[in-house]
């Protein structure tokens, strides 16, 4: 039987760890230690990952937890966005407020091994600062350290690769933009014919090409495909934005309403939703003004991808309107093949000139590093090998909505159960992961999943009298299961993104996500509200779950 008074080792300070832990404690586990290898709280938003300018890509209020307001933003231009400033003190606001002696920052995890002896989880942890290192023992390991911790970087742009060529500037990944940016700054002046090429279309790639162009940077930006984006020339009303709305219209795995089944089930609401994304997508071009000769309108589909900014209304000195301007040059649909001298090769066969590179090129997970193979595969936390049943390719879940979809890639969803704890090691209730359930708003998300957790710590008899597969071998029949809706429903996406924050994909049908773990709780789903007709359009808060705790604690006070 679980006891509160086992130790428990969180793997990170980002907002999935700070939330975990603060859940933890609420329900009375009283040895619950973060352990981070950042110097401050936040994870990708630690105060030594930002530069200025940033800005978060969700709208106010879905990064925030039940337990502390968040502050509007400090930007209260257009669209009024949260930057990563507003984020780092909202993470350190609650840190303080809550998590005080919890923390131990500059702490660098090693290893990461159960001994099966004595089922403890030794993590071996060396001090930043002064290199000591030391094994600390713990009952329990809640991973909460994302996908965006361990840069990916292409042989052909690696440091031995650019030596060889001769290149001579500097060769940077996006994770050490911040660190970097005064070297990056001196090393090509503002006004000069020296060009910064960055490699890759996504949100950092973007945010990182408008930055250096507001600085009077020449600068050039490389990628076969850039993200789908949304955008309004005013705010969406939150009945649009915050409601279950795009959630109900993106389709989830499970077709649990009328509304949901018309629309994903027959010929007719099949081609709404397909034309309601179509919609969407041409009028986000059009708030942008993005001409159709522009490469901008290179993206990624709307409806399949998860590759998605909200850009909220145009601003001006944003990446496309600076692209409109001729500020920011981009070459696509284009890859980077590899670099010589003063360019860099193009799968065109083109050479574009290159003095400083900025590899926005995404991240390998977090956790091949810190598991040896042997503990990997015995908890069976990572992707399995080989390619994605083939039941996939022939539409075994049968949504029409989901006709005619782009070619699925090879990989393969890990087997975690909701997302959240390996198959394989379900029995054990000694591992869980916070963070890697890809979703849109991270802040109840999130602390859902937390509550989840701590239940599945507790040994709550409702997770097991609503669903929680008692076996190993059934979690994995199930995972399997639910593998294979991910590889239909986003052909793909798992060639982007890695298993430390791709576990289950759920972005914009995390309400229905959510709604699934609270009923595997026993408490109440579908707590926005509304009648028949207005529930769709209902706004979700986070201040719906501020109650979970007691909620929880009733139900096992009755047992």
């Amino acid at each position: 039987m679980s006891s509160s008074s086992d130790p428990i080792a969180i793997i990170g300070s980002g907002p999935a760890g700070l939330i975990t832990a603060y859940t933890l404690l609420q329900d009375g586990f009283t040895h619950v230690q973060i352990l981070t290898r950042d110097s401050t709280p936040g994870g990708v938003w630690a105060a030594e990952r930002l530069y200025p300018g940033l800005q978060i890509n969700n709208v106010h209020g879905e990064y925030r937890f039940s337990a502390l307001k968040m502050p509007p933003p400090v930007d209260k231009g257009p669209g009024g966005r949260l930057t990563g400033e507003d984020l780092c003190a909202y993470m350190k606001a609650f840190s303080a407020q809550f998590l005080q002696n919890i923390i131990r920052f500059d702490t660098e995890v090693i290893n990461i091994r159960r001994e099966e002896a004595t089922s403890l989880w030794l993590i071996t942890v060396e001090n930043r600062k002064t290199g000591a290192r030391e094994t600390m023992e713990f009952s329990r390991v809640v991973l909460c350290t994302g996908g965006c911790s361990t840069p990916k970087v292409p042989a052909a742009f690696a440091p031995s690769a650019a030596a060889n060529a001769g290149f001579r500037g500097p060769v940077i990944h996006s994770k050490n933009f911040a660190s970097e940016l005064d070297t990056i700054l001196a090393a090509i002046p503002p006004a000069s014919s020296k060009t910064i090429v960055i490699i890759g279309g996504g949100k950092s790639a973007q945010d990182m090409a408008a930055y250096l162009a507001n600085k009077g940077r020449k600068v050039t930006i490389v990628f076969e495909t850039a993200d789908a984006f949304i955008a309004s020339p005013i705010p969406l009303p939150a009945f649009i934005r915050k409601s279950r709305l795009l959630a109900i219209m993106a389709g989830s795995v499970s077709l649990r309403t009328r509304l949901e089944r018309f629309l994903h089930n027959t010929w007719l609401g099949s081609k709404m939703t397909r034309l309601f994304w179509w919609a969407l997508s041409r009028s986000s071009l059009l708030a942008l003004s993005v001409p159709r000769s522009s490469p901008l309108q290179n993206t990624k589909s709307l409806f399949w991808s998860i590759s998605v900014n909200d850009e909220g209304v145009p601003q001006s000195g944003r990446f496309h309107d600076l692209v409109h301007h001729g500020k920011i040059q981009v070459v696509s649909p284009a890859r980077a093949v590899s670099l010589n001298e003063d360019s860099i090769l193009l799968s065109n066969r083109r050479n574009i000139e290159a003095d400083l590179v900025l590899l926005a090129t995404g991240y390998s997970s977090s956790w091949a590093d810190i598991f040896d193979r042997e503990t990997a595969e015995r908890v069976g936390l990572h992707r399995p090998t080989g390619k994605q049943n083939s039941h996939s390719t022939h539409g075994y879940y049968s949504h029409l909505s989901l006709a005619n979809p782009p070619t699925a890639g090879s990989e393969r969803a890990a087997n975690m159960y909701n997302g959240i704890v390996p198959a394989k090691n379900i029995s054990r209730r000694d591992l869980a992961v916070n963070g890697a359930v890809f979703t849109s708003n991270v802040g109840y998300t999130w602390e859902v999943v937390a509550h989840w957790i701590s239940s599945y710590f507790l040994e709550d008899e409702s997770l097991y009298a609503n669903g929680l597969p008692r076996t190993p071998d059934e979690a994995c029949r199930r995972t399997e299961l639910h593998a294979e809706w991910i590889h239909q429903r986003y052909p793909g996406a798992l060639e982007s993104f890695n298993e430390s924050c791709s576990s289950d994909i759920v972005f914009w049908t995390w309400p229905q996500y959510v709604d699934r773990l609270l009923e595997e709780m026993g408490v109440p789903s579908m707590r926005s509200g509304g009648n028949w007709l207005t529930w769709p359009f209902q706004v979700i808060d986070v201040d719906e779950i501020n109650t979970l705790t007691e909620e929880r604690r009733r139900k096992r006070d009755r047992k």
